[in-house]
């Protein structure tokens, strides 16, 4: 918990923010100073000039700790199906498993780069502001708005209610009205939770952030038990019927991808870490690998009771696995995989409303939702208001989403984009070298690592366009248009949008007892 104080002419507001995944509780008012309860984050250079730094209080290990519980989420429990599907034999699947757990360490290394000579909120967007300027900044906050925020929730709703669903109907598909309808409820009910109190999130999110973990521990043990017991038949001819064509490979990666998604918020660490040019790129050379083995070894457990047949028939390959392996115990495994869904929806449709604030900040949303509250110093427009109308928004995507009945079809077409954003993200890196080759860079990796990176993911945005043309040309359609927005909204806006947004925003500072935010990206 970190204390927040205030002080005006004759009063004394003194409140507490409390800190949520990676939620920026930076205040944003000038003049607004920071103390913590053991003198934690104070001023820049001992004033109270409305700048701070964080209390470096994480260790290497810790770093490494917070790394692997964001990337390990419910991808993990739905990729496995569409690795095999693409990728039509197990030796495939497993190749395309631990090369994406690769890439995903290269291109960590690539954002260790651009985290610290770009400290600013805000990840990709701030990165790709700094190198190609406003609009591509734009588009990346507009396809989080419309994709990746929504779909993703769309994704981790689905796999909740199909692995809560599937022990109530155990010979068969669950049925399909009944998996979105659960979805749609637990998505509307942790939007209610969001809006409704910030310490309700943290504690939702702490409660189930171990599930996952022990659910992944069952899987392995009882697959590693298994295989010691002699059973290897189903390992002994790994790369029948491999598909190795190159928009299978895409594809088939796309899946692998999905499951490692998070890496890329490694850079929301490096304020609080203990030396953190030397511990970032060291928890990401530990953790990364930590990653790849555990989902490599939980997919060979997969792989070595469930024929390929069985495992791409079944719509919850855990609960499919437990119920060969755990006996009268398997009633448990779909309430551990539930419960880390659970949690992981929670904390992406609250830490989303972060990068929607960082927006406002830079003048590329409504202002509004930059206000501060006088009182607790929290953004509570951006909270109630993302969070409540524009979360409702967002949810209204989400539910859109739900009815698409194939999930892969979604998990293709979150991560087209997303792989496109991240490859400009990269590549803003050698853009930047090129345009400030002399810039402080307390880390730099070899040129070779970006290139690679950008030659794979290259190959993945091109050759994906063969095999799911149709979840690019919507991912590519919805892209382009961001363009006459961004010029109608912002570029060169229209009167009266202006007077409506000025008029909202005296309304919210009202409603909400607010101030304008004041504060500059550091």
């Amino acid at each position: 918990m970190i204390s927040v104080c205030t002080q005006t002419n004759s009063t004394r507001t003194r409140t507490k923010m409390a800190k949520v995944g990676d939620v920026d509780n930076r205040p944003v008012q000038q003049g607004f100073r920071r103390e913590s309860d053991e003198g934690g984050a104070v001023a820049k250079d001992g004033k109270s000039d409305g700048g701070i730094e964080m209390k470096k209080e994480l260790g290497l290990m810790d770093g490494v700790a917070i790394i692997v519980g964001v990337i390990v989420g419910a991808g993990i429990f739905v990729s496995p199906k569409g690795v095999l599907l693409y990728s039509g034999s197990i030796g495939v699947a497993i190749i395309v498993w631990i090369l994406s757990g690769v890439l995903s360490m290269v291109g960590a290394l690539c954002y260790a780069e651009l985290g610290t000579m770009i400290p600013k909120s805000g990840g990709d967007y701030a990165y790709i502001g700094e190198a190609f300027g406003p609009l591509p900044a734009f588009l990346y906050l507009w396809v989080a708005l419309l994709i990746l925020v929504p779909a993703g929730n769309a994704i981790t709703a689905i796999t909740f209610a199909q692995y809560l669903l599937q022990p109530l109907w155990p010979t068969c598909e669950p049925p399909y009205e009944s998996v979105r309808l659960l979805a749609a409820v637990i998505t509307c009910l942790l939007t209610a939770i969001n809006c409704r109190n910030v310490k309700w999130v943290a504690r939702v999110t702490e409660t189930f952030t171990g599930m996952k973990v022990l659910a992944l521990l069952v899987i392995t043990g009882a697959g590693a038990w298994h295989l010691m017991s002699g059973n290897t038949e189903l390992l002994e001819a790994p790369f029948a019927n491999s598909k190795i064509q190159p928009g299978f490979i895409a594809v088939a990666f796309y899946n692998g991808l999905f499951s490692y998604s998070g890496w890329n918020y490694l850079n929301f660490v490096t304020e609080e870490l203990k030396d953190p040019y030397r511990n970032l790129p060291r928890a990401i050379c530990i953790s990364m690998p930590v990653v790849t083995i555990i989902y490599v070894i939980t997919n060979i457990a997969y792989f070595a009771v469930l024929p390929p047949d069985e495992m791409l028939s079944s719509q919850a390959v855990a609960v499919t696995f437990a119920e060969k392996m755990l006996s009268f115990m398997a009633w448990t495994m779909p309430l551990f995989v539930a419960c880390s869904t659970f949690g992981s929806l929670n904390g992406a449709i609250f830490a989303s409303s972060r990068l929607f604030f960082v927006g406002a900040r830079n003048g590329h949303l409504p202002a509004a939702l930059s206000l501060i509250n006088i009182n607790c110093l929290t953004p509570i427009p951006s909270l109630l208001f993302l969070v409540g109308k524009s979360i409702v928004f967002l949810c209204a995507l989400t539910l859109l989403l739900l009815f698409i009945r194939d999930v892969f079809a979604i998990i293709n077409y979150v991560s087209y984009v997303e792989i496109l954003f991240i490859f400009i993200s990269v590549a803003g890196l050698l853009r930047l070298r090129q345009k400030a080759p002399d810039a402080h860079r307390p880390i730099k990796v070899s040129l070779i690592v970006p290139v690679v990176f950008l030659l794979t993911a290259g190959f993945l945005v091109i050759f994906s366009v063969f095999e799911s043309p149709m979840e690019v040309g919507i991912g590519t359609l919805v892209i382009l248009l961001g363009i006459p927005v961004y010029y109608v909204t912002i570029g060169k806006p229209w009167g009266w949008l202006t007077q409506k947004s000025q008029s909202f925003n005296r309304f919210c500072s009202k409603l909400f007892l607010c101030m304008p935010n004041s504060e500059k990206l550091d």
